[in-house]
């Protein structure tokens, strides 16, 4: 497959043993994400965030543009063993994790498979302002293939 690119969104809200507090976290994720053959071509400021469901622990949030040959099912495994060698998640979804990356959109539009984790556009991105925020700080072109609207556009509906 050609190089494509996907917009990817980074999150973290719990410090990790080696690379420290949720915004270096993001930092390190960043090299890794290079170091595993993804050109990251842009990559936002890191903004702090209220968490979403039970969490009482504020993320740190951003986003980058990565470019790669991978299709977006081998893209996904390889975010989890990512996040995997940051370390586990515990409990119940949308607490603590020292490292979340999600794919957002993706430079050839739409894509759904059977693997209910793997949905692009992310499913909840539009309502998010930790991924809308970062998203149009370096993307603010990039068009929603749904709605067919670009990001900077969304967020301002979003009122950021």
């Amino acid at each position: 497959m050609p190089d494509t690119r996907f917009l990817i969104a980074l999150g973290s809200n719990q410090r990790h043993v080696r690379h420290g507090p949720p915004r270096t976290v993001l930092r390190a994720a960043l090299t890794k994400l290079a170091q595993q053959g993804l050109a990251v071509l842009k990559y936002s400021s890191t903004t702090m965030s209220r968490p979403v469901g039970p969490s009482s622990r504020a993320y740190a949030n951003a986003a980058a543009i990565i470019e790669t040959g991978l299709d977006p099912i081998n893209l996904l495994n390889l975010l989890k063993t990512i996040e995997s060698h940051f370390g586990a998640r515990r409990g119940q979804a949308w607490s603590r994790r020292v490292l979340d990356l999600d794919i957002i959109l993706w430079s050839e539009g739409p894509f759904s498979c059977t693997n209910p984790e793997l949905t692009i556009p992310h499913p909840l991105w539009r309502e998010r302002a930790f991924v809308l925020r970062p998203s149009t700080e370096i993307a603010p072109d990039w068009r929603d293939p749904v709605t067919g609207l670009t990001i900077a556009q969304i967020a301002s509906r979003q009122g950021l």
